[in-house]
This record gives C-alpha cells, sequence and structure tokens, in this order.
C-alpha cells in the first residue's frame, strides 16, 4: 500500500480509472494539481538536459572552404545563390563593386524565411515579415528579425571566390572578398 494513499476497501485501480460516466467529466483540484506539479517537473528536467548538453557540446569542425564563384562573372549589383556551410544552407553572393562581394545566410534570422537581394533598393529583403536588411553590412533596416544575417567570409584565390568561413550576427565592416597577403610582400 502506498504511503500517499488513503486507506480504502476499494482496489487501486478502482480509486484511478472511474467506471462511471458522470464523474469523468469532473477533475478535482488535487487531480489538477498533481498535473501542474508533474508537467512543471518534467519541463524543469528537460531544461536542465539542454543546458548540460550545450555545455558540454564540443565546437564542430570549421567549414571546409569551396568554391563559390568566379570574380567577373557576377555584374555589379547582382547576386546568386550557393551552399555554405552544408547543402542545406543556402546564401547570396552579391556584387557590390568592381571588386567588391559580400555573402550572406539566405534565412531571415526572424523566423528563417528565405531572403532575396533587391537590385533596385541595393538591400536584402525578407517577404515574409517585410523585414529587411543592409547590403552592405547584414544590418537589419526594417521589421522584425532580432539580429543581422549571418555573414559569410570571403577570400579571393586568384579568380575565385571561395567561402571560408561563417560569422553569427553579421558584422559592421564591408565584406569584401580580398587576396591573401603575398608572403613576399611584407618583407
Amino acid at each position: 500500500m502506498s504511503l500517499l494513499r488513503r486507506p480504502s476497501a476499494l482496489p487501486l485501480w478502482r480509486d484511478e480509472i472511474t467506471i462511471d460516466a458522470a464523474d469523468e467529466g469532473y477533475v478535482t483540484r488535487r487531480q489538477f494539481t498533481k498535473f501542474l506539479v508533474l508537467t512543471s517537473f518534467g519541463m524543469f528536467v528537460g531544461q536542465l538536459w539542454i543546458l548540460a548538453r550545450s555545455l558540454f557540446a564540443r565546437a564542430g569542425a570549421p567549414p571546409a572552404p569551396i568554391i563559390v564563384g568566379r570574380a567577373g562573372d557576377l555584374p555589379i549589383g547582382a547576386a546568386r545563390v550557393f551552399h555554405f556551410p552544408s547543402p542545406n544552407d543556402p546564401c547570396l553572393l552579391i556584387r557590390t563593386g568592381a571588386e567588391s562581394y559580400v555573402a550572406y545566410s539566405q534565412k531571415c534570422t526572424h523566423l528563417s524565411c528565405a531572403v532575396y537581394f533587391d537590385a533596385a533598393k541595393t538591400r536584402i529583403e525578407c517577404p515574409c515579415h517585410e523585414g529587411a536588411f543592409s547590403a552592405a553590412d547584414g544590418r537589419v533596416l526594417q521589421g522584425p528579425p532580432p539580429r543581422p544575417l549571418p555573414r559569410i567570409r570571403l577570400q579571393r584565390r586568384g579568380d575565385d571566390l571561395v567561402a571560408t568561413g561563417v560569422e553569427e550576427g553579421g558584422s559592421a565592416e564591408v565584406s569584401r572578398a580580398e587576396a591573401p597577403a603575398c608572403p613576399r610582400a611584407r618583407a
């Protein structure tokens, strides 16, 4: 016999399972409180599990650099889609000047809708909730997005534009595709 159960002549299953249909529509305060306490405890344990996993998670390996295009193939003020760091992560490559390229994740930071580059307004727009981002640095210009677009780091290797990493939350600095410094030029 349980310590929390009142002594009764009826078996336990009779207390827990009502046979009378009229009694099934009613929930006692005790049953309701028990439900709330157990549900809250379950939510609390779930939050602790998420916290523990995030504290002990190992940082993944940096993504492998990939070629996203060739310099000069994209007209000034145009954009194209590529996938980085995985095939499930669409990104936008935008040519903002003669030798200036920027790249951002194509997922809006509000609800992950696909954003597109509006060349007439020179900004990146989200059609879902009328959000807008700066094409120069990815910052939020209007709408509900809570943070800037993640910026894709670019390098120029010869005529190739290479995506090398992702910077979360954007940056105030304009992302330009630049050639790596030549070791002989430092001397």
